[in-house]
């Protein structure tokens, strides 16, 4: 009999999704026939149909969802419903295919070396020997004001003249409290100054608002990414229910990137709040809120700046109740809203595209996005920012990493906007998959090409909680959690092939395949090389056209040398490296000659850092861009430890 009931219930869900209202009301209507019994149910389905009343959701995509629920057995699957319909996401699974290709190619990497871990493992060995995580853990406590001198070893090029900047978490504690998560620390500037063959360092503590209550207080009173802020002890839950109903300024801890505007300089993360800073001597000037000048709520820490100097970055913006990914212009010159001319970037900054997030209250996390000459690409993974969460969360003080959600069997989805109409070109849809970080993108022969470095889920990001990094030794599958690699995905722009079998990328060279699934194109990427990439960079020059080449850093823990730069060829799909051990290098920038013939004639510089017992230690190497063999470095000692970075600028002096 309780066979017979399961199998009933799901041909009723059959019938009740195949009309369609949306996913709130697809679950009331599924409480309501499951907590019916048999005939009762049937006997108001019927009556709706007689009465022409809608019997429930229409998405086909969700009937797979709704029986994978119904399949667990009456309340468990309830459950399951409810908690995914608080959080704000989707009901179910849309993505029925089989194999997600993504995870296989994924899962598949470095599976050589499982057997050796495993061995290491059994026996009680640390299974990643090599790899020094208390790098991620280092707390700055002084800055160095004045540029002090290092010593070089090999030879500096006398035509690389300029200011390489870097940007990323430095200081780690005030007081007894302390940051939970690498993504938090306080942002902590470098300064590598390149003149005549030598080369000077600084640092310097960007002067932000949350780092000056934090000190004031001398405990962490602005929460970020993954630490929850240190509550008021007079602080009542009524005081912070009246939170959600007034305007709380979100963190301007500027601690990812660097990008220029104009002739300035800003450094930003993943909110509105971006500081203008002096490359020469590191001082904190203005503070710019991006959100006084154009409607969007945050942005991505990647804008992308083009030949002509305008910025455009990706956005999230508030329309008709909803969430939206909008892209932002940033003009070099041109009139401000009254018509009065102006110089300001930012006066001038309007919203040129918006597409509609698929789930009104998850949208999806976003860290960069694609440009190309005639298409914006924006990706919106199934990893999601959860509006109920985010309720709950300042009600109880959460961090914003509490409100994060990946939903493993979402599809991801690739938009694909017109940049001279605005207009939504095309979405195509791939596997779930994690990203962070795009390579480059580019048009050829009526296909574009999307390079992206992914991860499987987003156990990445648990795995940057210090709590994690302290435990990595002994967990087998932190080696799988933290594995991205570069993918490439094919994207036709007029497939002719009609049939659902065929392939639609005619690259050639390309593996990668397009396939027709109803409507839709479904995409699967082909990857580039068994190594672990991420951080990447490539000739800037290059930005949305056809190129060859990108640098990366390894993210594979087990190697020998866990800080291992990668050199990738796209076309061949060969690869070169450059270790040393114990040192773990930074994100590769590639810096061109003065007079370039190809496009990895130049020099890329990474920064150094060496592992236990020399945190004081740091390092700027140049490496010749086409071999990967050093030319030369210069090594500096400090009085205080030298935490990692994450992304950087190179300013030039020609």
């Amino acid at each position: 009999m309780k066979r017979c009931r399961i199998k009933n219930d799901k041909l009723r869900c059959d019938y009740l999704l195949a009309k369609g209202r949306g996913n709130v009301e697809a679950v009331n209507a599924v409480r309501q026939i499951l907590d019916t019994s048999g005939a009762a149910g049937l006997a108001e389905l019927r009556r709706r149909q007689e009465a022409g009343e809608p019997l429930g959701r229409g998405n086909v995509e969700a009937v797979n969802a709704v029986r994978q629920i119904v399949d667990t057995s009456g309340a468990a699957g309830l459950a399951e419903l409810r908690r995914r319909q608080e959080a704000g996401g989707p009901l179910g699974r849309s993505n029925v295919e089989a194999v997600n290709a993504v995870r296989q190619i994924l899962d598949t990497s470095g599976a050589a070396g499982l057997a050796e871990l495993r061995r290491r493992q059994e026996t009680g060995e640390p299974l990643y020997p090599n790899y020094d995580t208390s790098t991620y853990m280092r707390n700055c406590e002084k800055e160095i004001l004045e540029p002090i001198h290092g010593k070089t070893t090999g030879t500096i090029p006398s035509w690389l003249r300029g200011t390489l900047l870097r940007n990323g978490p430095g200081r780690l504690k005030f007081g007894d409290s302390t940051y939970q998560h690498f993504f938090d620390g306080s942002a902590l500037l470098h300064r590598f100054a390149i003149h005549n063959g030598e080369i000077t360092y600084q640092t310097r503590f960007l002067d932000t608002c949350a780092y000056r209550k934090n000190r004031a207080a001398n405990r962490i009173v602005v929460g970020e990414f993954g630490t929850r802020a240190i509550p008021d002890p007079c602080q009542s839950i009524f005081s912070r229910l009246s939170t959600l109903f007034s305007l709380q300024e979100p963190t301007d801890n500027a601690n990812v990137s660097v990008y220029p505007f104009k002739d300035q300089l800003y450094c930003f993360t993943e909110t509105t709040k971006i500081h203008r800073i002096d490359p020469t001597n590191l001082d904190t000037l203005d503070l710019v809120d991006v959100s006084k000048h154009v409607a969007v709520v945050n942005h991505t820490a990647h804008p992308h700046v083009t030949q002509d100097g305008t910025v455009y970055n990706q956005a999230m913006s508030i329309q008709s109740s909803r969430p939206h990914y909008s892209i932002v212009r940033f003009p070099t010159q041109g009139e401000g809203q009254t018509g009065e001319k102006s110089n300001s970037m930012f006066e001038n900054a309007e919203i040129v595209t918006s597409i509609k997030a698929r789930w009104p209250f998850a949208p999806s996390y976003m860290h960069s996005f694609g440009l190309t000459e005639n298409y914006f690409i924006i990706i919106e993974q199934p990893f999601a920012i959860s509006f109920p969460d985010i309720v709950k969360g300042k009600l109880s003080s959460q961090p914003m990493s509490a409100c994060l959600r990946f939903f493993k069997d979402e599809d991801t989805l690739i938009h694909v906007v017109e940049r001279a109409t605005g207009q939504l070109f095309k979405t195509y849809s791939a596997d779930a998959f994690l990203f962070f970080h795009t390579v480059n993108q580019f048009e050829c022969d009526n296909q574009l090409v999307v390079d992206i470095c992914c991860y499987k889920d987003s156990t990445v990001v648990d795995n940057l909680y210090f709590r994690s990094l302290l435990e990595e030794n002994k967990d087998l599958d932190y080696i799988q959690a933290i594995l991205s690699r570069p993918l490439r995905f094919v994207l036709p722009l007029a497939p002719t092939a009609v049939g659902t079998t065929t392939n639609l990328v005619t690259l050639e060279g390309s593996e990668a395949v397009a396939r027709w699934r109803g409507t839709d194109i479904r995409v699967q990427p082909e990857s580039f090389c068994d190594l672990g990439c991420e951080m990447p960079r490539f000739n800037y020059d290059y930005l949305g056209r056809p190129y060859r080449y990108f640098y990366a850093v390894s993210t594979d823990v087990e190697l020998d040398n866990p800080g291992t730069l990668i050199k990738v060829d796209t076309q061949t799909k060969e690869h070169r490296t450059w270790s040393e051990p114990g040192v773990f290098p930074s994100e590769p920038i590639f810096v061109s000659s003065p007079d370039p013939k190809h496009e990895d004639d130049g020099v890329i510089l990474s920064t150094l850092l060496w592992g236990r017992g020399t945190e004081t230690q740091v390092g700027l190497l140049v490496l010749e861009a086409k071999t990967l063999q050093e030319i030369g470095r210069t090594v500096f000692q400090t009085q205080s430890a030298v935490p990692r970075t994450l992304h950087g600028w190179f300013t030039s002096d020609l």
